[in-house]
């Protein structure tokens, strides 16, 4: 990656999903003849990874698109991500911005830069990267990219449309790219994917099976996963749930806890197994995060009660809450009845309160020494997660940026764990 002065500045902007911070690492990778800068001002350039998976994800960036004409270099504006495949061909037209390529394009993005002529070059859906990304421009931990595309059809979903069906990269490739990052000096890795948890699944292994390998890396020190579906996590799984690699918080999406519901969201999961295999993963000292759309068509306040009920027997920590938002081109776009956005918002307040209650008592009642990964410094204290992921505030007399640290001595607040760093006695402990 080059920082030469005299070449034209590109900004990259990154909306969306750790799938879509990979990507835009893939691209400043295979830039060469570019400089990249942090500073939209500054730019020649400006690319722009795009999500797609609400309608307001696409005026989102849109808006974001309309505001680049405030800047005084007057950027050439490059479109990318999953944006390409719903809103590429009409922003094309009105001339919104000046070329656009697809995620199967995007190790091409030194050649494309370089052209004076607009261009629209989607590409296809079957594409896997082979750039290795040498560092993360700006983080502390690793995202891994596993997998692209999805081969479930949840009905109010539009990725499988535009990333394609579900596609594993190859296994050597991946331990590359780990062993790359470690020896670089990252020691905490996220695997990503647009759905991680079916790593394999064509090639005859498993995520169990890489879980493994990567662990066996120089370096390597805790291993997280992006969201994953519960009927991923299988008997091979659950026999490596209790290595020293394995962060102790896993993100399952749920999406909802009402029976009904999960049947008009077109879902696999079933309500009952999920709470044994969320049992199962508490008394294996697992915090648990979910995912949880609120107000989507056909949940009634019957269905909505249903649904709390079950939820207060989850043993959840976390939760990526949000209310529904139509997606065109999804079947879920033309379902009824609809739920008034008032009320969608009352029972994003009640499911979101109840979660954040859940997450103080597990770190009130947590008896285990954290370990963190210090990944910046905010204010005059230093902010990390711990393996359960949840956030700590320390204080320290040192600059502690980048280090792994051992906290046995905290105070649980409403929204995070704050402690302060006694240097000798605990980072060489």
């Amino acid at each position: 990656m080059n920082f030469t002065s005299n070449k034209p500045k590109v900004y990259f902007k990154t909306f969306g999903c750790r799938t879509n911070v990979f990507d835009t690492q893939v691209m400043m990778s295979n830039l060469k003849d570019f400089e990249i800068t942090q500073d939209e001002k500054d730019a020649d350039v400006v690319v722009i990874n795009s999500c797609t998976v609400t309608n307001g994800a696409d005026s989102t960036a849109r808006g974001y698109i309309n505001s680049l004409k405030k800047l005084p270099k007057d950027p050439r504006v490059i479109f990318t991500g999953c944006g390409v495949w719903t809103k590429g061909e009409s922003l094309f037209k009105e001339e919104k911005v000046d070329s656009l390529f697809g995620h199967s394009e995007k190790e091409n993005i030194n050649e494309l830069l370089k052209q004076d002529e607009r261009f629209f070059q989607a590409g296809d859906l079957e594409h896997i990267d082979e750039t290795i990304v040498e560092e993360f421009v700006g983080k502390s931990r690793a995202f891994i990219k596993i997998q692209e595309g999805c081969d479930f059809r949840c009905s109010y979903c539009i990725i499988p449309y535009v990333r394609g069906d579900a596609r594993s990269y190859r296994e050597d490739k991946i331990l590359e790219q780990v062993t790359t990052l470690a020896a670089n000096g990252f020691g905490e890795f996220i695997l990503t994917g647009t759905n991680v948890g079916s790593y394999g699944k064509k090639q005859h292994t498993s995520l169990a099976k890489l879980l493994k390998k990567m662990s066996q890396i120089k370096g390597v020190r805790r291993i997280r996963m992006g969201s994953i579906e519960p009927i991923q996590i299988d008997d091979e799984f659950k026999e490596i749930i209790n290595e020293p690699f394995m962060a102790k918080h896993l993100h399952i999406a749920l999406q909802h806890t009402s029976k009904e519901m999960l049947k008009i969201m077109n879902r696999r999961n079933k309500v009952l197994s999920d709470l044994e295999l969320f049992e199962f993963l508490r008394d294996n000292g697992y915090a648990l995060g979910t995912d949880f759309i609120v107000g989507h068509p056909g949940e009634t306040d019957e269905l909505w009660k249903e649904a709390m009920e079950n939820l207060h027997r989850f043993p959840l920590t976390h939760v990526h809450a949000f209310t529904y938002s139509k997606r065109d081109g999804t079947p879920s776009a033309t379902m009824k009845p609809e739920v008034r956005g008032d009320i969608a918002k009352l029972r994003y307040n009640e499911l979101t309160k109840i979660i954040e209650q859940k997450n103080l008592d597990f770190r009130q009642e947590n008896k285990q020494r954290l370990e963190v990964l210090i990944e910046q410094e905010k204010n005059g204290k230093y902010i990390g997660l711990d393996q359960f992921f949840n956030q700590i505030e320390v204080e320290s007399p040192v600059d502690i940026v980048g280090d792994w640290i051992f906290i046995d001595d905290y105070e649980a607040k409403a929204d995070k764990n704050v402690a302060k760093f006694k240097w000798y006695r605990e980072k060489f402990r």
